[in-house]
């Protein structure tokens, strides 16, 4: 393992706690994976009292949605700059391409124009205003940039939806089981982190096509779109309802009431995908619990606003 910068317990638990104001950060997102990263990336750009998008990266993924995850990221790529347009939002110097391939080895970091950005970026981010790192995806851009530069440890804070809750039988979710060898650096490595969990956390935010025809259908080009995409996740709607997992990760910046976390030790991440956990280890932020309705209350207040 390579040599990481040692943070001092008040240092740590000082990144771990979030300040007032305008938070700086960048989005890490396997776009065009699923449907609920379309909206965390809205409601990040959507929540300017809070949040300040500095750049967008593309994370690779890999389903059938895509032909490997070099095609994933790509797909990923585009789906931002889509949703950019819709939305009226200027992409230029915005959204960076990140790995075509998740860490095989910590011996090997993978470059791109994503991680040269976040190295960069992360440097220029002085200690007492540390870049927020909000990753929806497999976790190899944040990794790779952590391998490259283990100096930005020391200015970063990673908020990463990824991985199912400790006390889960495994931890065989998609972020984390395609990428485990660059989730146990983002775990060992020390950098400050906010773990949210899928199942058994946020698998909690769910909405259905009614609620969305309600209050998010007519609200632009990218209110239509963001119905369209989960209509067409499933064809039989009858007594069914989708998960928006992601957008946990921004709500927890916005309003970290809406995400309760408590202090706990970093876990293990075995070769066998499951948490073991040492009380001896690096203390990290865990979100052990949503409050639903009003981080859906809050979305749908601001997509108001694009209503034609």
């Amino acid at each position: 393992m390579p040599a990481f910068p040692l943070l001092s317990e008040a240092t740590r638990l000082n990144r771990l706690q979030l300040p007032g104001g305008v938070l700086r950060m960048v989005l890490d997102t396997d776009t065009y994976n699923e449907v609920d990263d379309q909206f965390a990336l809205v409601y990040a750009l959507l929540s300017p009292e809070r949040l300040k998008v500095e750049a967008i990266y593309a994370a690779p993924f890999f389903n059938q949605r895509s032909n490997s995850p070099a095609d994933g990221m790509e797909r990923s790529y585009a789906e931002i700059l889509r949703l950019l347009d819709k939305i009226n939002w200027p992409a230029d110097g915005l959204v960076y391409r990140g790995s075509t391939r998740y860490l095989e080895s910590i011996d090997e970091p993978v470059h791109s124009d994503a991680v040269n950005d976040l190295i960069q970026r992360a440097l220029q981010s002085p200690p007492d205003d540390p870049l927020v790192v909000v990753a929806i995806g497999a976790i190899t851009n944040i990794a790779s940039a952590i391998l490259i530069e283990p100096r930005i440890v020391e200015h970063i804070v990673v908020v990463w939806l990824g991985g199912h809750a400790l006390h889960w039988s495994d931890t065989l979710e998609f972020n984390l089981k395609q990428d485990v060898k660059a989730a146990r650096l983002v775990f060992d490595c020390g950098v400050p982190l906010v773990h949210i969990p899928a199942a058994g956390v946020t698998t909690h935010l769910h909405t259905t096509i009614p609620e969305l025809e309600a209050h998010v259908l007519g609200r632009g080009a990218i209110g239509d779109y963001l119905v369209e995409i989960v209509k067409g996740y499933e064809t039989d709607h009858f007594a069914w309802s989708k998960v928006i997992w992601d957008i946990a990760a921004i709500a927890y910046l916005i309003d970290e009431s809406w995400v309760p976390t408590h202090l706990a030790h970093s876990p293990i991440l075995t070769d066998q995908v499951t948490w073991s956990v040492d009380p001896r280890r690096h203390l990290m932020r865990y979100a052990y619990y949503i409050e639903r309705d009003p981080i859906f209350r809050d979305l749908f207040k601001k997509l108001e606003h694009m209503r034609r």
